[in-house]
C-alpha cells in the first residue's frame, strides 16, 4: 500500500490493480472515495485494461485466433510494481507476462501515475508499445465516490452537474453488450439528479460528451467534488443496486455492441498504438 500526502489530501493506493482506495481531506476528514463494502461492491477505483466493458461471448478474434477476457480486462486483478517518487506522487507499472499472453497476445507497458496538487488528485494512464507490431487496447477509469459525502444528507440530495450544455443519450447495456440505439436521459437544468433507480438497468453509457467536467454536489451542503476528464470519448455513470456511491468513469474504449463481429481491430473505440509510441490520458478530481 502506498500513501500520498500533501497539506490538503491523503490518498491511499493498493499495489493490486494500482487501485486508489481512499481520498481523504485532511482538514474535514471526509473520504471522497466510497467504503468498499463488499455487500454492494468490493472495488474502489479499478483500472479497465486492455478492454472496457464486456466482449460478445467474452471472446474476441485476432489474427485468426480466439481469446477470452472477462469484463473490463485483467489489469485490475494484477500486482503492479510501485515506485513512490516523493510524498505526493507515485507510479505503478504493469507489463505483460505468461498469463496475460494467453488471453491478450500483445507486449505492453501500462503505468498509472498518481499526483496530489493542492486539493486535487490526478490519475494519468500511460501506455507504451515496446513491440514491433501495433498494440490494440482500450483503457478507462472506474472511481467510486461516496454518496452522501456527509452523514446528514441522503443519496437523492445530490446531483451531477455538467459544465457544458448536454442532451444526454444513454446507450443501454443488454447482457453486458451495448445497444445499437440510444435513449434520452432526463436532466434538469443540465443536472442529473441522483436516484438509485437510475442504475437498476446497469450503467448509463454516454458517447462524445461536450463537457470535460462533472461536479458531484448537493444544494444542502458545501462539500462536493469536480471530476475533470479530457480526450475520453466515452463515459459511464454507475452504481451497484441501492449502493451509497456513484462511479464516474472516463473511457477510451467501450463494450462490444450486440451486433459486433468480435474482430479486435474492428472494435468500437479501440486504440491502435504504433511500435515505440506512447499514449497518455488524465482524469482528476478536485475536492471541496
Amino acid at each position: 500500500m502506498i500513501i500520498l500526502k500533501n497539506e490538503t489530501l491523503t490518498a491511499t493506493i493498493a499495489t493490486k490493480g494500482a487501485e486508489l482506495q481512499q481520498l481523504i481531506n485532511r482538514q474535514t476528514g471526509i473520504n471522497y472515495l466510497w467504503s468498499g463494502n463488499a455487500a454492494y461492491w468490493s472495488k474502489y477505483s479499478p483500472v479497465l485494461f486492455p478492454i472496457v466493458g464486456g466482449l460478445k461471448n467474452d471472446t474476441y478474434q485476432y489474427k485468426g485466433q480466439s481469446y477470452q477476457l472477462p469484463r473490463h480486462g485483467f489489469a485490475r486483478e494484477k500486482e503492479f510494481i510501485a515506485q513512490q517518487l516523493n510524498d505526493s506522487e507515485a507510479v505503478f507499472t504493469l507489463r505483460e507476462d505468461e498469463q496475460t499472453k494467453k488471453v491478450y497476445p500483445f507486449s505492453f507497458v501500462l503505468k498509472l501515475r498518481y499526483q496530489l496538487r493542492d486539493g486535487t488528485l490526478y490519475c494519468t494512464y500511460e501506455v507504451y508499445n515496446p513491440a514491433e507490431e501495433v498494440l490494440l487496447f482500450s483503457i478507462g477509469g472506474h472511481p467510486a465516490f461516496a454518496v452522501p459525502l456527509v452523514n446528514e444528507l441522503t443519496y437523492t440530495d445530490y446531483y451531477l452537474a455538467f459544465n457544458k450544455a448536454e442532451e444526454l443519450n444513454r446507450w443501454k447495456i443488454i447482457d453486458s453488450l451495448i445497444a445499437t440505439t440510444a435513449e434520452p436521459v432526463v436532466t434538469q437544468n443540465n443536472r442529473l439528479v441522483l436516484h438509485p433507480s437510475l442504475f437498476y438497468e446497469d450503467a448509463i453509457v454516454l458517447k462524445q460528451l461536450k463537457s470535460n467536467c462533472i461536479t458531484l454536489v448537493s444544494d444542502k451542503n458545501k462539500h462536493g467534488l469536480s471530476f475533470y476528464f479530457d480526450d475520453f470519448p466515452f463515459f459511464g455513470i454507475w452504481a451497484a443496486k441501492d449502493a451509497p456511491f456513484v462511479c464516474l468513469e472516463p473511457w477510451c474504449g467501450i463494450g462490444d455492441s450486440i451486433n459486433h463481429n468480435q474482430q479486435l481491430p474492428d472494435k468500437e473505440g479501440i486504440n491502435k498504438l504504433a511500435p515505440g509510441e506512447s499514449f497518455s490520458r488524465t482524469w482528476s478530481v478536485a475536492c471541496f
